[in-house]
């Protein structure tokens, strides 16, 4: 009797440069930059200055800083996305096929979908790591896909994970996560910092906002935090134009005042990465001690912490199923 072919996995997080190099940085931002879903201005005005100013001048300064986090095994997002199609992989045995795929760089799309096709895979979850739905993540991702899939001769039948931001096992592997690394830690305040977005994408009606409010209030209902113990803040604004507030570089240096001990953790993030690691644990943090703070203590990533793997293999197992 011949087995079922498995169900497929694509797991799609936004992507890395492929070096710590101008070139290499320049290459990636001009794709992940050039997305009209990205970044939403008037296409030849952006292109002139993402080609004749951005580009020139923000590779360089970009790769010195990714430098900075660069591991023996490479970029830390795409090392620690590996971890986490391995672990997942494990967790939902032979039944499934688990690929990684960037929306960004590589391993790409394509080669995602080959892997699968490869694999006898008829179907397949499509999982975007972002937890708080974006137009500018999970809604460019689902696009590039079902682009991908239109001009394929094959026919991979596609399932999504929904936005699971108040999902009771993603929270409560972040919160897992913040009691692990707060553990024996003076701790005054704790604060949940996400990636920033651009306020005009909120009011043409990108729920992302709303997600990370959602979020944020749930995870501090799971660590038993009350009003006034918490803030939310927003972090990596690019640009002139207002992003959503309150903007971290300003919020965070401010509670240094008031508290000379907090906790972070960017519950937006599913891997460790460079807005993780350089602009939060050591550019934010050094700005926090300046202001007058004393310690600072930065819960990691999911990456593939055992409670996530298992939250993430159940939304998987939800979704193929049609649940």
């Amino acid at each position: 009797m011949t087995a079922a072919p498995p169900t497929g996995v694509l797991l799609v997080n936004v992507g890395s440069p492929s070096a710590p190099t101008a070139p290499a940085v320049r290459r990636y931002l001009r794709e992940f930059l050039g997305d009209p879903d990205v970044v939403k201005l008037n296409r030849v005005v952006w292109w002139l200055v993402l080609n004749g100013i951005i580009l020139p001048i923000r590779s360089p300064k970009s790769a010195k800083l990714y430098q900075s986090v660069w591991t023996e095994h490479g970029s830390p997002l795409i090392h620690n996305s590996r971890l986490q199609r391995d672990a997942l992989q494990r967790e939902l045995g032979s039944s499934f096929h688990v690929v990684l795929a960037m929306r960004y760089g590589e391993p790409s799309i394509a080669q995602g979908l080959d892997e699968l096709e490869a694999r006898g895979c008829r179907e397949f979850v499509l999982v975007p790591m972002f937890p708080q739905y974006s137009g500018t993540t999970t809604g460019t991702v689902e696009k590039a896909v079902k682009g991908a899939l239109a001009r394929r001769p094959g026919k991979l039948a596609l399932r999504v994970v929904p936005p699971h931001f108040d999902d009771p096992g993603y929270i409560e592997a972040v919160a897992t996560r913040v009691r692990e690394s707060t553990a024996g830690a003076r701790v005054e305040h704790h604060v949940f910092s996400f990636h920033g977005l651009p306020e005009r994408y909120v009011r043409d009606g990108d729920p992302y906002r709303d997600h990370c409010v959602a979020t944020a209030n749930a995870l501090a209902q799971r660590l038993g935090l009350k009003e006034g113990e918490w803030s939310l803040v927003f972090q990596s604004r690019f640009g002139r134009e207002p992003w959503l507030q309150p903007y971290a570089a300003e919020a965070v240096p401010a509670l240094a005042k008031r508290y000379k001990a907090l906790a972070v953790a960017c519950p937006g993030f599913a891997a460790d990465c460079l807005e993780t690691l350089e602009e939060i644990c050591e550019g934010l943090g050094h700005d926090f001690k300046a202001a007058g703070g004393e310690s600072w203590t930065v819960a990691p990533c999911l990456n593939d912490h055992p409670r996530w793997i298992a939250a993430l293999a159940t939304l998987v197992r939800r979704t193929a199923v049609g649940s």
